[in-house]
């Protein structure tokens, strides 16, 4: 094959030097991301053993959603969460970007800790304190994340607002 003066063959881009059956870096990524969000998603399935009826049981206010629909919306939430982690860490990886991923940590671990808090324990004032940390964790890491990728950072948005609807239900239970 013919190559330019830097190597390229022709129309300026390098050969991929990778044999048959070898996993694309940026692959990897996407996979180790949603795995991670997997994990903080399962932790949550975990202690909501029971959630549902624990939720039919309290006094909600009459904007409250119904209990089927918080496993649709976390489903496309955590594929958003995963995705705009990936999109933030493709350019360049994780190099510069310790202080964005920290909060992106931050944010997955108070999203993990509400659920226990909420159902397994019945601590709604911890609850309430964890979400409320949680919705300005994910602020902080779209505000973090937009100097990476602006997609990654509007990804977040459906979670903040979610979070926000989540805080004020979280502040009438009693």
């Amino acid at each position: 094959m013919m190559r330019d003066a830097r190597g390229r063959p022709p129309g300026g881009r390098r050969a991929d030097r990778r044999g048959p059956g070898t996993v694309r870096p940026d692959v990897l990524g996407l996979v180790g991301f949603a795995s991670v969000v997997v994990i903080v998603a399962s932790i949550g399935g975990l202690f909501a053993t029971g959630s549902r009826s624990t939720y039919a049981e309290l006094d909600l206010p009459d904007w409250a959603p119904p209990g089927w629909l918080f496993g649709p919306v976390w489903l496309v939430l955590y594929a958003l969460i995963a995705l705009a982690g990936w999109l933030a860490w493709r350019p360049g990886g994780f190099r510069g970007k310790g202080a964005s991923f920290l909060l992106y940590g931050v944010q997955l671990v108070l999203n993990a800790a509400w659920t226990p808090l909420f159902f397994a324990a019945g601590a709604y004032e911890w609850a309430l304190a964890d979400i409320v940390l949680l919705w300005w964790a994910i602020l902080a890491t779209m505000l973090a994340f937009e100097t990476h990728s602006r997609a990654a950072a509007l990804l977040l948005l459906p979670y903040l607002v979610w979070v926000g609807y989540a805080t004020a239900l979280t502040a009438t239970v009693q």
